[in-house]
């Protein structure tokens, strides 16, 4: 089977399908946009580069000829677009088939809604591709509110033979709170700092972990600093994907406030739960909906640095509330979210469009 990828070359996630793929045996490629090629993912996954040669929307229609010769040349069986505003628009304008296209987030829940053009875009997109993907059912249904087409459902899912709890050096003494997150106010950064400074009065044991880098680091930093939790407020910056899981298993609770719909699924709260970290998250996107709220985790309402300091104190309080979450968090993904298992979802739906099943 040949597989062309059109996806951000730089994304984890694009690399972690075109992996997959490879050692499935799979001819694949990831063709990208020139500003999201990533030169260390294209050393194990062949990549191919986009030019942009107008600015806006004209650069999508700019690269479909560029496109149409690397799929004349390559053949694959199966061009699959990710992200349905962008590498979506250029697959459904390059008029090939079997077409697959994945929503991500912002491009199925922001992006149609902006205007008249964005909404026939993804209109367009969606009636051209033959097949139509989605990491979360919530998100599904957005989608079906531009399409008339069933919407497959396939998760991210984690390795969790990476992601996993791992043996404690020692007893500790301090309770750590953290998240992995980019740092942004869409993860609701600021949320967890405001929250964490509530609770910090009451449970002087505890301190923050942010593991992450982005453009709002050093105003969150003024803030832990404003808010008198500075030096108990450790910022990583930017950590190697390898390392996320030792991170994680530094963590007491691990906490994904995010503010906005688009935070499609919650991957960073399911390599959480793998690891055996109970989570708090925001009632927004696909959060709910991979956390069960009161068994792996609590559902908090977003923007509200009141109810996650609850929701911090309800498991600071009771340590073995922590400790079965975090069991029932590990059955939890090995059952719904294990990344083999997902992915290999897709590739059963690739054979359906091949007739190979």
């Amino acid at each position: 089977m040949k597989v062309l990828l059109l996806a951000p070359s730089k994304s984890i996630h694009t690399h972690k399908w075109a992996l997959f793929y490879q050692e499935q045996g799979i001819d694949i490629k990831v063709v990208t946009f020139k500003d999201h090629y990533s030169p260390e993912n294209a050393k194990e996954v062949e990549t191919i580069v986009l030019p942009k040669w107008l600015p806006g929307k004209l650069s999508y229609i700019s690269t479909v000829s560029t496109l149409k010769k690397v799929l004349s040349s390559f053949q694959p069986d199966i061009l699959h677009s990710h992200y349905v505003s962008s590498y979506g628009f250029v697959g459904a304008l390059a008029g090939y088939h079997p077409f697959y296209v994945s929503v991500w987030g912002r491009d199925i829940y922001q992006f149609p809604k902006q205007n008249t053009l964005n909404r026939k875009i993804v209109e367009y997109t969606l009636k051209k591709a033959d097949v139509i993907c989605s990491t979360s059912h919530v998100m599904a249904q957005e989608t079906k509110k531009y399409t008339n087409k069933a919407v497959e459902v396939t998760p991210f899912g984690v390795d969790i033979t990476k992601f996993k709890p791992l043996p404690k050096a020692e007893e500790k003494r301090e309770v750590t709170i953290g998240t992995v997150k980019a740092l942004s106010d869409k993860y609701g950064i600021a949320d967890l700092i405001k929250a964490f400074a509530k609770i910090r009065k009451d449970y002087p044991n505890t301190n923050l972990l942010i593991v992450g880098d982005g453009p709002q680091r050093k105003e969150y930093e003024l803030l832990a600093e404003q808010l008198g939790v500075r030096d108990v407020t450790t910022f990583t910056g930017r950590v190697p994907n390898t390392d996320v899981p030792k991170y994680i298993n530094k963590m007491d609770i691990f906490a994904v406030p995010s503010t906005e719909d688009s935070e499609s699924f919650g991957v960073a709260a399911v390599e959480a739960m793998a690891c055996g970290v109970p989570v708090v998250v925001s009632n927004v996107g696909g959060l709910p909906e991979v956390v069960k709220d009161g068994i792996t985790g609590l559902v908090v309402p977003k923007e509200s640095p009141e109810k996650l300091a609850e929701a911090f104190e309800t498991l600071l309080r009771d340590p073995s509330l922590r400790s079965k979450m975090g069991e029932k968090g590990i059955l939890h993904v090995k059952e719904h979210y294990n990344w083999i298992e997902n992915a290999s979802r897709m590739l059963h739906l690739y054979k359906q469009t091949l007739n190979e099943v």
